[in-house]
């Protein structure tokens, strides 16, 4: 074996250190996406309260449905979280052994989830104008 691949399999700071980075991103996503959900949830709530101060019905196609979908995002964030935490441990060990190999698992779950969501929405947004 010559330098040049012994220095390969070597373990590298700066990897690490982009491992790093690359979890905080991902807790930063996980925090914005429960963020979204709650701001979904008290927004339904607050709808719910206007009603009830102006002794009106909302005229909404389906107020349970921005409950619903609130609750979901912040179960998402905390999935993606968790599911990051165990990402950044996998690659790590990886890197330390000499044997990293990339994934994508996370960021297409975590994209096919949002856009699923994300059309729901839209559905739903559309259905109440």
């Amino acid at each position: 074996m010559d330098q040049n691949e012994k220095d390969s399999t070597q373990f590298k700071p700066n990897d690490h250190l982009a491992n790093e980075r690359t979890y905080l991103a991902w807790i930063r996503t996980g925090i914005g996406i429960m963020a979204f959900g709650f701001v979904v949830v008290k927004f339904s709530l607050f709808v719910k309260q206007i009603g009830v101060v102006f002794q009106t019905k909302i005229n909404a196609p389906s107020q349970g449905y921005s409950a619903i979908i609130g609750i979901v995002l912040v179960a998402m964030g905390t999935l993606s979280i968790l599911f990051s935490f165990f990402q950044y441990r996998r690659v790590d060990k990886q890197l330390r052994t000499g044997t990293y190999q990339p994934s994508t698992v996370l960021t297409t779950i975590l994209t096919a989830v949002i856009l699923l969501i994300s059309i729901i929405l839209i559905a739903y947004l559309l259905q109440s104008i």
